[in-house]
């Protein structure tokens, strides 16, 4: 029976392998248990290690060091994936305010952290670990870590320990700080959903429907490409023209010419209706129903997704489908929001197309553009792993800073981080092919971190009760709660107060802010089915994730 010995007690390869698929299996079990409603998901992971390594089960070092990094890499470079399409459109406009409340909140932070480390004599590494987990933020975590051994060629288990402690408050003092700002401003949530306005950017992009009668004899007798001059800076598709007293609608082309009481399917933003109305006329006694109706039309239209390889970065007006097959893009479906099909927008994989034309014509365009659901759910693991290369390499890139006596590196969290955004942000404008499933993406994602968190679990289970019992580890508890709290507060009464925000998009702000999906999940059941509170996380947490990673970094790097 020595196998089962070496097997559970070795250092072998085989041993490790089992000891961390059991901490992370029970840890995923446990983290689905809700305390007052909340469950700390597959953090719980570490928790389990942390017990696991406290009773004397182990992992070679430099094993569990591989695992550890390898993890940590999986599990950012997913995250850089899954916000980079959203990392740069979050900084435009109304994004600005929430992501510059998100910043305060994050520098509040670190300002706290620094405060205590110097009046309580705390460690750096040990400041950073309650920092992190305060904020709830591991990829800060991992990202201290390995700033940490860069320098110091140690482990940085105190790191893991300082997190540990502060990790479970830190979930609790988010959603407590949301309730406090509740009642601090008398909040009625149902008077704050009547008021509820979007105020996001890449939402005026969103495509809508209008269908006008055209009644400006400005326009009698022109063409759609020289009225398309005039609303230059307006997205829209004139889709089909119903003439006036025909029983049948047409394709329209650039060329087509408008004349007196034409109808004409559009396809536009929110945003640019007004003026095209006031150009155009007034809206059409034709129904919706009717436009799409197949006895009124000759055309149909089909949802055609963008799955072949050389199709990715070329733009509408590249393809020039309505030049060589009389059919028309109408829309754009990515990520979840309709975009209108204007004629510089690139395409890219896995891009859903609204196409409509004939129906011989619509089966050309299938096969130029592939629409194959295998060909989608196929992982392109060359960009993957490619990415992570470059990633590495990146992150080795030594950055002399003056004033720093060592150079400030991204290091293996923060390279293949900033890699990620910017191949899901640009790469499709060098056909680089940057679609994953969202399965896919979540499925790295979650390896990552959980690997991560066994291994971190592990390496501090061994000091983990000694630290809380007769080092003062309780004191850490209370450090982390004011760390977490205290820039909430503050920045949710400046969010109300002074930049009238959304009660609801405050949610979002917070939730976003400390990276937390458990008070994301509180944000929105309290709203109640608006999106406010995901609309509002998922503006700020590209900007956030990335913030979190360098200023722990920095931290290590700066006061160590």
């Amino acid at each position: 029976m020595n196998w089962i010995n070496q097997l559970i007690f070795g250092q072998g390869i085989g041993h490790s392998i089992f000891l961390l698929s059991v901490i992370i299996a029970l840890g995923i079990k446990l983290g689905k248990i809700k305390i007052f409603g909340v469950s700390l998901g597959a953090t719980f992971v570490l928790f389990v290690g942390i017990v696991l390594g406290h009773f004397g089960f182990k992992v070679n070092p430099e094993i569990l060091s591989f695992f550890k990094i390898f993890g940590l890499i999986l599990f950012v470079y997913a995250v850089g994936m899954q916000v980079g399409p959203g990392f740069f459109p979050s900084l435009k406009k109304g994004g600005l305010t929430m992501n510059a409340l998100a910043c305060l909140i994050i520098f509040l932070g670190v300002g706290i952290a620094l405060a205590i480390h110097y009046i309580a004599r705390l460690d750096i590494p040990v400041t950073v670990g309650i920092l992190s987990g305060a904020v709830t933020n591991t990829p800060g975590l991992g990202a201290a870590q390995q700033a940490f051994t860069e320098v110091t060629g140690q482990s940085g288990s105190e790191i893991a320990l300082g997190y540990a402690v502060a990790y479970p408050l830190g979930v609790v003092g988010i959603i407590l700080s949301m309730i406090v700002i509740k009642h601090i401003f008398h909040i009625n949530l149902n008077e704050e959903s009547e008021k509820l306005k979007y105020d996001i950017s890449e939402n005026e992009k969103e495509a809508m429907h209008i269908a006008l009668s055209v009644q400006n004899p400005a326009i009698f007798g022109k063409k759609i490409k020289e009225i398309s001059k005039v609303l230059e800076n307006c997205s829209f598709v004139i889709s089909r023209i119903w003439r006036n007293g025909s029983d049948e609608e047409e394709m329209a082309s650039c060329d087509s010419v408008l004349y007196k009481n034409d109808n004409i399917y559009i396809i536009t933003t929110e945003r640019d209706v007004a003026k095209i109305k006031s150009l155009i006329g007034t809206d059409s006694k034709i129904k919706k129903e009717e436009w799409l109706s197949p006895s009124h039309s000759p055309y149909v239209y089909r949802k055609v997704r963008v799955t072949k390889n050389g199709i990715n970065g070329k733009s509408i007006n590249e393809m020039k489908l309505r030049q060589l097959y009389g059919v028309t893009v109408t829309r754009i479906s990515r990520s979840g929001i309709e975009l209108v099909a204007a004629n510089n927008l690139k395409l890219q994989m896995g891009d859903k197309l609204t196409v409509v034309g004939e129906k011989a014509a619509i089966e050309k365009v299938i096969n130029i553009l592939g629409d194959s659901a295998r060909q989608l759910n196929t992982p392109n693991l060359i960009q993957i792993f490619m990415g992570i290369a470059l990633g590495v390499i990146l992150g080795s890139i030594p950055i002399p800073i003056p004033g720093i006596p060592q150079p400030v590196k991204l290091g293996l969290a923060g390279g293949p981080l900033v890699v990620a955004i910017i191949i899901s942000s640009f790469g499709y404008k060098f056909h680089l092919i940057t679609y994953a499933t969202q399965s896919a993406t979540l499925m790295i994602r979650e390896i990552g971190i959980t690997i991560f968190l066994a291994c971190v679990g592990l390496g501090a289970g061994a000091g983990f009760v000694d630290t809380i019992v007769n080092k003062g580890g309780y004191l850490w508890v209370g450090y982390g709660f004011a760390i977490t709290v205290l820039p909430l507060l503050i920045t949710g009464f400046i969010a109300r107060y002074f930049c009238k925000l959304n009660y609801f998009s405050i949610l979002g702000l917070l939730s976003g802010s400390m990276t937390d999906p458990p008070a994301l999940a509180y944000g929105n059941e309290v709203a109640n089915g608006n999106d406010a509170p995901s609309i509002g996380y998922a503006t700020v947490y590209p900007v956030t994730m990335f913030m979190r990673v360098l200023t722990a970094q920095l931290l290590i790097l700066l006061f160590l």
